[in-house]
Protein backbone atom coordinates (compact mmCIF):
# COMPACT_ATOMS: atom_id res chain seq x y z
CA UNK A 1 0.00 0.00 0.00
CA UNK A 2 2.67 2.31 1.30
CA UNK A 3 4.47 1.68 -2.65
CA UNK A 4 1.54 2.18 -4.18
CA UNK A 5 1.07 5.55 -2.29
CA UNK A 6 4.75 7.12 -3.17
CA UNK A 7 4.01 6.09 -6.80
CA UNK A 8 0.56 7.78 -7.26
CA UNK A 9 2.28 10.71 -5.29
CA UNK A 10 5.40 10.60 -7.36
CA UNK A 11 2.95 10.90 -10.76
CA UNK A 12 1.02 13.52 -9.23
CA UNK A 13 4.07 15.66 -8.50
CA UNK A 14 5.11 14.94 -12.53
CA UNK A 15 1.74 16.30 -13.39
CA UNK A 16 2.07 19.57 -11.57
CA UNK A 17 5.26 20.22 -12.54
CA UNK A 18 4.24 19.48 -16.22
CA UNK A 19 1.04 21.96 -15.94
CA UNK A 20 2.78 24.33 -14.18
CA UNK A 21 5.66 24.81 -16.38
CA UNK A 22 3.68 24.68 -19.56
CA UNK A 23 1.17 27.69 -17.95
CA UNK A 24 4.28 29.22 -17.36
CA UNK A 25 5.20 29.01 -20.73
CA UNK A 26 2.26 29.91 -22.23
CA UNK A 27 1.96 32.82 -24.36
CA UNK A 28 0.49 34.41 -27.69
CA UNK A 29 2.88 35.35 -30.45
CA UNK A 30 1.29 37.41 -33.24
CA UNK A 31 -2.22 36.18 -33.04
CA UNK A 32 -1.13 32.85 -32.51
CA UNK A 33 -0.83 30.61 -29.40
CA UNK A 34 2.79 29.72 -28.59
CA UNK A 35 5.16 28.51 -25.98
CA UNK A 36 8.18 29.96 -24.65
CA UNK A 37 11.85 27.84 -23.77
CA UNK A 38 14.20 30.66 -22.09
CA UNK A 39 17.58 30.62 -20.04
CA UNK A 40 19.76 32.84 -18.84
CA UNK A 41 20.97 33.54 -22.67
CA UNK A 42 17.64 34.09 -24.64
CA UNK A 43 14.06 33.37 -25.13
CA UNK A 44 12.92 31.34 -28.01
CA UNK A 45 9.01 31.54 -29.03
CA UNK A 46 7.48 28.18 -30.87
CA UNK A 47 4.23 28.90 -32.06
CA UNK A 48 2.29 25.81 -31.41
CA UNK A 49 0.92 26.02 -34.95
CA UNK A 50 3.16 24.20 -37.46
CA UNK A 51 5.87 24.60 -34.79
CA UNK A 52 7.59 27.14 -36.09
CA UNK A 53 10.46 28.76 -34.08
CA UNK A 54 8.95 32.63 -34.34
CA UNK A 55 11.16 33.87 -32.28
CA UNK A 56 14.31 34.43 -30.31
CA UNK A 57 15.97 37.20 -28.66
CA UNK A 58 18.91 37.45 -26.61
CA UNK A 59 18.80 38.65 -22.91
CA UNK A 60 22.01 40.76 -23.09
CA UNK A 61 20.00 43.07 -26.70
CA UNK A 62 18.17 46.07 -25.32
CA UNK A 63 16.84 46.27 -28.96
CA UNK A 64 15.36 42.63 -28.57
CA UNK A 65 16.12 42.51 -32.07
CA UNK A 66 14.43 39.27 -33.71
CA UNK A 67 16.35 38.12 -36.62
CA UNK A 68 13.55 35.47 -37.44
CA UNK A 69 11.27 36.13 -40.19
CA UNK A 70 8.01 37.98 -38.98
CA UNK A 71 5.72 38.61 -41.57
CA UNK A 72 2.84 40.30 -39.44
CA UNK A 73 5.81 42.71 -38.46
CA UNK A 74 6.76 43.01 -42.07
CA UNK A 75 3.07 43.76 -42.76
CA UNK A 76 2.75 46.32 -40.92
CA UNK A 77 5.83 48.27 -41.79
CA UNK A 78 3.95 48.61 -45.03
CA UNK A 79 0.17 49.68 -43.72
CA UNK A 80 -1.22 46.09 -44.29
CA UNK A 81 -3.97 44.82 -42.18
CA UNK A 82 -2.75 41.19 -42.91
CA UNK A 83 0.30 39.73 -43.79
CA UNK A 84 0.31 38.52 -47.26
CA UNK A 85 1.06 34.63 -46.39
CA UNK A 86 0.81 32.74 -43.41
CA UNK A 87 4.75 31.08 -43.35
CA UNK A 88 7.00 32.83 -40.51
CA UNK A 89 10.39 32.41 -38.93
CA UNK A 90 12.21 28.80 -39.10
CA UNK A 91 9.53 26.15 -40.13
CA UNK A 92 9.66 22.80 -41.16
CA UNK A 93 8.60 21.41 -44.79
CA UNK A 94 8.00 17.44 -44.68
CA UNK A 95 6.71 15.64 -46.10
CA UNK A 96 7.40 17.96 -49.43
CA UNK A 97 9.45 21.27 -50.01
CA UNK A 98 7.79 23.34 -52.48
CA UNK A 99 4.64 23.24 -54.30
CA UNK A 100 2.35 20.52 -54.77
CA UNK A 101 1.43 19.31 -58.36
CA UNK A 102 -1.86 19.38 -59.76
CA UNK A 103 -3.03 16.15 -58.81
CA UNK A 104 -1.93 16.67 -55.22
CA UNK A 105 -3.12 19.67 -54.84
CA UNK A 106 -7.05 18.38 -55.73
CA UNK A 107 -5.80 16.06 -53.04
CA UNK A 108 -5.41 18.49 -50.31
CA UNK A 109 -1.85 18.61 -50.01
CA UNK A 110 -0.82 21.96 -49.07
CA UNK A 111 2.34 24.20 -50.27
CA UNK A 112 5.59 22.71 -48.30
CA UNK A 113 3.76 19.76 -46.77
CA UNK A 114 0.94 19.22 -44.17
CA UNK A 115 3.11 19.58 -41.01
CA UNK A 116 3.54 23.36 -41.32
CA UNK A 117 -0.27 23.56 -41.78
CA UNK A 118 -1.01 21.44 -38.92
CA UNK A 119 -2.18 22.03 -35.46
CA UNK A 120 0.78 20.47 -33.23
CA UNK A 121 -0.06 18.55 -30.13
CA UNK A 122 2.24 19.84 -27.33
CA UNK A 123 3.01 16.29 -24.76
CA UNK A 124 5.83 17.72 -22.47
CA UNK A 125 7.27 20.02 -21.63
CA UNK A 126 9.69 19.94 -18.53
CA UNK A 127 12.57 21.24 -17.09
CA UNK A 128 15.32 18.60 -16.06
CA UNK A 129 18.42 19.92 -14.25
CA UNK A 130 19.12 22.94 -16.63
CA UNK A 131 17.63 21.68 -19.58
CA UNK A 132 14.39 22.89 -20.45
CA UNK A 133 12.61 20.66 -23.27
CA UNK A 134 9.12 20.67 -25.00
CA UNK A 135 7.98 17.75 -27.51
CA UNK A 136 5.44 17.88 -30.25
CA UNK A 137 3.76 15.71 -32.09
CA UNK A 138 1.56 16.28 -35.04
CA UNK A 139 0.19 13.58 -37.76
CA UNK A 140 -0.04 13.83 -41.39
CA UNK A 141 -2.76 11.54 -42.90
CA UNK A 142 -2.49 12.91 -46.73
CA UNK A 143 1.21 11.16 -46.77
CA UNK A 144 0.28 8.74 -44.16
CA UNK A 145 3.00 9.64 -41.41
CA UNK A 146 3.84 11.65 -38.27
CA UNK A 147 6.53 13.89 -36.49
CA UNK A 148 7.92 14.30 -33.32
CA UNK A 149 10.22 17.25 -32.81
CA UNK A 150 11.44 18.09 -29.60
CA UNK A 151 13.04 21.92 -28.84
CA UNK A 152 16.07 21.93 -25.65
CA UNK A 153 17.12 25.30 -24.21
CA UNK A 154 19.83 24.55 -21.84
CA UNK A 155 20.95 27.22 -18.76
CA UNK A 156 24.20 29.11 -19.89
CA UNK A 157 23.85 28.39 -23.48
CA UNK A 158 23.20 30.71 -26.76
CA UNK A 159 22.03 27.24 -28.40
CA UNK A 160 18.76 25.84 -29.23
CA UNK A 161 18.73 21.72 -29.89
CA UNK A 162 16.38 20.55 -32.01
CA UNK A 163 15.60 16.76 -32.45
CA UNK A 164 12.73 15.34 -35.59
CA UNK A 165 11.77 11.98 -36.38
CA UNK A 166 9.08 11.05 -39.26
CA UNK A 167 7.29 8.12 -39.01
CA UNK A 168 5.97 6.52 -42.26
CA UNK A 169 2.12 4.67 -41.64
CA UNK A 170 2.71 2.57 -45.13
CA UNK A 171 3.92 -0.67 -45.80
CA UNK A 172 6.37 0.53 -48.38
CA UNK A 173 9.72 1.86 -48.66
CA UNK A 174 9.55 5.43 -50.33
CA UNK A 175 11.18 8.70 -50.87
CA UNK A 176 10.96 11.56 -48.50
CA UNK A 177 11.72 15.23 -49.05
CA UNK A 178 12.46 17.19 -46.14
CA UNK A 179 13.00 20.85 -45.91
CA UNK A 180 14.26 23.05 -42.65
CA UNK A 181 13.12 26.39 -43.93
CA UNK A 182 15.12 28.90 -41.51
CA UNK A 183 14.40 32.36 -42.41
CA UNK A 184 15.82 36.09 -40.94
CA UNK A 185 14.30 39.30 -42.43
CA UNK A 186 13.80 42.55 -41.35
CA UNK A 187 14.57 44.45 -39.13
CA UNK A 188 17.59 42.43 -38.73
CA UNK A 189 18.13 41.60 -42.46
CA UNK A 190 19.39 44.83 -44.33
CA UNK A 191 19.87 44.88 -48.19
CA UNK A 192 23.87 44.52 -48.14
CA UNK A 193 24.60 44.70 -44.89
CA UNK A 194 23.66 41.37 -43.02
CA UNK A 195 26.70 38.42 -44.61
CA UNK A 196 25.89 35.21 -45.04
CA UNK A 197 28.39 32.11 -44.84
CA UNK A 198 28.58 28.43 -45.28
CA UNK A 199 31.33 25.93 -46.25
CA UNK A 200 30.32 24.94 -50.07
CA UNK A 201 31.79 23.31 -53.30
CA UNK A 202 29.49 24.40 -56.03
CA UNK A 203 26.23 26.33 -56.53
CA UNK A 204 23.52 27.10 -59.36
CA UNK A 205 20.67 29.27 -60.02
CA UNK A 206 16.94 28.01 -59.95
CA UNK A 207 15.66 27.64 -63.52
CA UNK A 208 12.76 30.08 -63.88
CA UNK A 209 10.46 31.82 -66.70
CA UNK A 210 12.01 35.20 -67.86
CA UNK A 211 10.78 38.13 -65.40
CA UNK A 212 11.06 41.41 -64.24
CA UNK A 213 11.50 40.51 -61.15
CA UNK A 214 14.24 38.37 -61.23
CA UNK A 215 18.18 39.56 -61.23
CA UNK A 216 20.11 36.18 -61.79
CA UNK A 217 20.78 34.41 -64.95
CA UNK A 218 18.65 30.51 -64.71
CA UNK A 219 20.14 27.73 -64.03
CA UNK A 220 23.72 27.95 -63.90
CA UNK A 221 26.68 27.16 -62.61
CA UNK A 222 28.46 29.27 -60.12
CA UNK A 223 31.18 29.44 -57.80
CA UNK A 224 29.63 30.92 -54.42
CA UNK A 225 28.80 33.73 -53.25
CA UNK A 226 29.19 35.50 -56.80
CA UNK A 227 26.12 34.58 -58.95
CA UNK A 228 25.65 35.63 -62.95
CA UNK A 229 23.48 38.58 -63.23
CA UNK A 230 21.10 39.04 -66.62
CA UNK A 231 22.76 42.07 -66.98
CA UNK A 232 25.92 40.73 -67.50
CA UNK A 233 27.45 41.46 -63.96
CA UNK A 234 28.35 39.17 -61.34
CA UNK A 235 25.96 39.38 -57.91
CA UNK A 236 27.38 38.73 -54.66
CA UNK A 237 25.02 36.06 -52.75
CA UNK A 238 27.21 36.65 -49.32
CA UNK A 239 25.59 40.39 -49.00
CA UNK A 240 22.51 40.57 -51.62
CA UNK A 241 22.22 44.08 -52.25
CA UNK A 242 18.49 43.45 -53.88
CA UNK A 243 16.96 45.58 -55.98
CA UNK A 244 12.89 46.13 -54.54
CA UNK A 245 10.72 44.31 -56.21
CA UNK A 246 12.82 41.23 -56.84
CA UNK A 247 12.42 37.90 -55.99
CA UNK A 248 16.06 34.90 -56.42
CA UNK A 249 17.02 31.65 -55.33
CA UNK A 250 19.76 29.74 -55.35
CA UNK A 251 21.16 26.27 -54.35
CA UNK A 252 24.38 25.43 -52.74
CA UNK A 253 26.39 21.83 -52.22
CA UNK A 254 27.72 21.54 -48.77
CA UNK A 255 31.03 20.65 -48.54
CA UNK A 256 30.97 16.56 -49.02
CA UNK A 257 34.12 16.63 -46.53
CA UNK A 258 32.44 17.64 -44.02
CA UNK A 259 30.31 16.01 -41.20
CA UNK A 260 28.29 18.58 -40.32
CA UNK A 261 27.42 21.62 -42.45
CA UNK A 262 26.30 24.84 -41.21
CA UNK A 263 25.06 28.47 -42.88
CA UNK A 264 25.37 32.19 -40.63
CA UNK A 265 24.26 35.44 -41.28
CA UNK A 266 25.95 38.11 -39.67
CA UNK A 267 25.20 41.59 -39.13
CA UNK A 268 28.53 43.21 -38.32
CA UNK A 269 27.02 46.82 -37.64
CA UNK A 270 24.41 45.26 -34.70
CA UNK A 271 26.94 43.19 -34.31
CA UNK A 272 24.61 40.14 -34.39
CA UNK A 273 25.30 36.74 -35.55
CA UNK A 274 22.33 33.62 -36.18
CA UNK A 275 23.60 30.16 -37.60
CA UNK A 276 22.25 26.68 -38.01
CA UNK A 277 24.42 23.53 -38.00
CA UNK A 278 23.24 20.39 -39.17
CA UNK A 279 24.16 16.97 -40.14
CA UNK A 280 25.41 16.73 -43.92
CA UNK A 281 24.52 13.33 -44.67
CA UNK A 282 20.78 14.64 -44.04
CA UNK A 283 20.60 18.04 -45.60
CA UNK A 284 23.48 17.91 -48.22
CA UNK A 285 22.09 21.09 -49.54
CA UNK A 286 21.61 24.88 -48.62
CA UNK A 287 18.75 26.74 -50.63
CA UNK A 288 18.96 30.63 -50.55
CA UNK A 289 15.48 32.24 -51.67
CA UNK A 290 15.57 36.05 -51.62
CA UNK A 291 12.93 38.24 -51.76
CA UNK A 292 12.97 42.08 -51.52
CA UNK A 293 9.57 43.49 -52.23
CA UNK A 294 10.16 46.72 -51.04
CA UNK A 295 11.85 48.76 -47.55
CA UNK A 296 11.61 46.99 -44.60
CA UNK A 297 9.85 43.96 -46.09
CA UNK A 298 12.92 41.80 -46.78
CA UNK A 299 12.89 38.13 -46.24
CA UNK A 300 16.29 35.58 -46.89
CA UNK A 301 15.40 31.91 -46.36
CA UNK A 302 18.68 29.96 -45.33
CA UNK A 303 17.02 26.39 -45.80
CA UNK A 304 18.75 23.31 -45.54
CA UNK A 305 16.90 20.67 -47.10
CA UNK A 306 17.39 17.04 -48.83
CA UNK A 307 16.85 18.29 -52.29
CA UNK A 308 18.43 21.31 -53.97
CA UNK A 309 15.28 23.37 -55.37
CA UNK A 310 11.94 23.39 -53.98
CA UNK A 311 9.93 21.95 -56.35
CA UNK A 312 6.84 19.36 -56.62
CA UNK A 313 8.52 15.69 -55.52
CA UNK A 314 7.91 14.53 -59.15
CA UNK A 315 10.02 17.10 -60.80
CA UNK A 316 12.82 16.56 -58.31
CA UNK A 317 12.90 13.13 -58.91
CA UNK A 318 12.63 13.50 -62.81
CA UNK A 319 15.48 15.92 -62.43
CA UNK A 320 17.95 12.93 -60.48
CA UNK A 321 21.16 13.48 -58.76
CA UNK A 322 22.75 17.37 -59.00
CA UNK A 323 26.38 17.38 -58.66
CA UNK A 324 26.68 13.58 -58.21
CA UNK A 325 24.67 14.05 -54.59
CA UNK A 326 21.26 12.80 -53.67
CA UNK A 327 17.80 15.01 -53.98
CA UNK A 328 16.08 12.83 -51.31
CA UNK A 329 16.27 10.33 -48.29
CA UNK A 330 14.55 7.44 -47.89
CA UNK A 331 11.90 6.26 -45.55
CA UNK A 332 11.07 2.54 -45.32
CA UNK A 333 8.44 0.86 -44.73
CA UNK A 334 6.80 0.81 -41.26
CA UNK A 335 10.20 2.94 -39.80
CA UNK A 336 11.32 6.28 -38.50
CA UNK A 337 13.86 8.68 -40.27
CA UNK A 338 15.64 11.42 -37.58
CA UNK A 339 17.67 14.53 -37.88
CA UNK A 340 19.10 16.79 -35.57
CA UNK A 341 20.30 19.81 -35.95
CA UNK A 342 21.08 23.36 -33.66
CA UNK A 343 20.18 26.98 -33.97
CA UNK A 344 22.35 29.63 -32.45
CA UNK A 345 22.04 33.41 -31.88
CA UNK A 346 24.90 35.40 -30.28
CA UNK A 347 26.47 39.01 -30.39
CA UNK A 348 30.14 39.23 -31.74
CA UNK A 349 32.86 41.10 -31.30
CA UNK A 350 33.62 44.61 -32.07
CA UNK A 351 35.28 43.66 -35.87
CA UNK A 352 33.89 40.04 -36.43
CA UNK A 353 32.90 40.20 -40.31
CA UNK A 354 33.25 36.64 -41.38
CA UNK A 355 32.36 33.40 -40.30
CA UNK A 356 35.17 31.29 -41.85
CA UNK A 357 34.16 27.83 -40.01
CA UNK A 358 32.13 26.38 -37.22
CA UNK A 359 33.12 23.84 -35.22
CA UNK A 360 31.06 21.39 -32.66
CA UNK A 361 33.88 20.35 -30.31
CA UNK A 362 34.57 19.76 -26.42
CA UNK A 363 31.33 20.98 -25.01
CA UNK A 364 31.64 23.78 -27.39
CA UNK A 365 30.57 25.39 -30.62
CA UNK A 366 33.84 27.52 -31.62
CA UNK A 367 32.83 30.36 -34.42
CA UNK A 368 36.14 31.54 -36.53
CA UNK A 369 36.85 34.74 -38.47
CA UNK A 370 40.34 34.42 -39.48
CA UNK A 371 41.60 36.79 -41.16
CA UNK A 372 40.82 39.03 -38.71
CA UNK A 373 41.48 36.90 -35.66
CA UNK A 374 38.28 36.77 -34.28
CA UNK A 375 36.18 33.95 -32.63
CA UNK A 376 33.24 33.38 -30.39
CA UNK A 377 33.14 30.12 -28.23
CA UNK A 378 29.90 29.20 -26.74
CA UNK A 379 28.64 26.50 -24.36
CA UNK A 380 27.59 23.17 -26.26
CA UNK A 381 26.44 21.03 -23.72
CA UNK A 382 25.43 18.27 -26.75
CA UNK A 383 26.75 17.34 -29.70
CA UNK A 384 25.44 16.32 -32.96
Amino acid sequence: MMRLMRRSVYFLCLFVTFTALAQQSQTVFEEKPAIVLSNDKMALTVITEGGAMGQIVLASDKEKINPLWNPYWIARQAGLARPTNTFRGHFICVDGFGPSSTEERDAGLPFHGEAQMSQWQLRSNEKKGATQSAEFFVNMPLVQETLTRTYHVVDGENIVWVDSAVTSLLAFDRPIFWGEHATVSAPFLEPGKVAVDMPVTKSKTKAYQPSPMRQLRPFEDFTWPMAPALDGSMFDLRTAPMKPNTTDHVTTLIDPSRRLGYVTALHPEKRLLIGWVFRREEFPWVQTWLSNPGPNRMARGLEFSTQPFDLPRAEVLKSGPLFDTPVFRILPAKSTVTASFLMFYTQVPQGFVKVDDVQLTGGNLIIEDRANKKSVTLAASRSL
